[in-house]
């Protein structure tokens, strides 16, 4: 009898710490991090004004408190660090390597994928991911045919698998701006769009059950054309329609983005609809994204107007984090 007690209770134990680690909870997150630079002038693309001598005086000093903000950053979001971290506007891979031997970040064993885009003044998107979370499966980048002069970021598409359980399907983008008026640069915004429903909709008819998350500064709201109908974000619940956790920011008049006052829901979190509650695997907890938006990240005005403490305004040096709030999700199985 005593000998069945002690094979028994070391089974109950390893049963008990297996449950446990299968029960986790993974921050997924997406970050603009506003023009992430390393200091040395790279001669294939524009990026002069971030170095030294530019216009920016962008020194070792001035990128080093960078690295160290955005660190910081992603270390509040949750009780631990991000499994994965999608970025805009950093410039190469270099600058992520910093960025995750930071002393905040290092004890993660993160992996970067980046690709190049041709993006003139080289930002590109790109992520990160724990390897102890997250089995690397391939990526690729998808370019965004345009019929301008103008070339678009490359979204940049990442599979794994989470938790030795899920296959994900993620996807990281930077559409166009809206510089130059937001109807002069809708088409080019909707054609994004169309090639990521594309990429996404390869994925739905090989496997209808397929985790899709897509994060981005898309530089459109939840309501606009390109999210909205073109990638068909609508929230309608319809069969290979997409779910956008960002849409209830927007509807309260919040938003990751500030421009004048104005605020803009510009960065997303957009799920299929096999994340959501009552979903089997790893779904989105509470079925809600966050805006991590603490006071420490946020600049206010003499007037008392709130905005993301950015770290540049033109040539001005101001020291902050980014102009974009982060966003990010939960990701559990209940």
């Amino acid at each position: 009898m005593k000998k069945i007690i002690l094979v028994t209770i070391p089974l109950l134990i390893c049963f008990l710490a297996y449950s446990q680690s299968e029960n986790k909870e993974y921050t997924f997150a997406f970050y603009n991090v506003e023009n992430l630079f390393d200091t040395i002038n790279d001669n294939s693309i524009h990026d002069e004004e971030f170095t030294p001598e530019g216009r920016k005086k962008w020194t070792t000093g001035r990128y080093q408190k960078k690295l160290i903000d955005i660190s910081k950053v992603l270390d509040s979001f949750n009780s631990k660090n991000p499994s994965l971290v999608g970025f805009a506007e950093v410039e190469n891979r270099s600058v992520l390597e910093d960025l995750i031997e930071t002393d905040l970040l290092k004890d993660n064993n993160y992996k970067i994928v980046h690709e190049d885009s041709p993006d003139a003044r080289g930002i590109d998107v790109a992520l990160i991911y724990s390897a102890n979370e997250i089995k690397y499966l391939n990526h690729k980048k998808i370019p965004v045919p345009l019929n301008t002069e103008y070339k678009v970021r490359d979204i940049l598409y990442f599979k794994g698998i989470l938790g030795h359980k899920d296959t994900l399907h993620i996807f990281v983008n930077h559409w166009k701006s809206r510089s130059g008026g937001v109807e002069k640069t809708e088409s080019q915004r909707v054609q994004c769009a169309i090639t990521l429903r594309t990429e996404i909709d390869s994925i739905i008819n090989n496997n209808p059950s397929a985790k899709i998350i897509v994060l981005g500064d898309l530089n459109d709201t939840p309501i606009n054309k390109s999210v909205k109908e073109t990638l068909k974000a609508d929230n309608s619940l319809n069969k290979n329609a997409l779910y956008n956790l960002m849409l209830p920011y927007t509807k309260k008049g919040l938003g990751t983005h500030s421009y004048r006052g104005e605020w803009s829901v510009y960065d997303h979190i957009i799920v299929s609809n096999s994340l959501l509650k009552n979903s089997s695997g790893y779904t989105v907890k509470g079925n809600e994204a966050f805006i991590f938006s603490a006071d420490w990240i946020t600049y206010e005005s003499k007037d008392g107007i709130k905005s993301p403490n950015r770290t540049y305004g033109g040539p001005n040096y101001y020291g902050g984090y980014s102009d974009h709030y982060p966003v990010y999700i939960i990701l559990s199985e209940e």
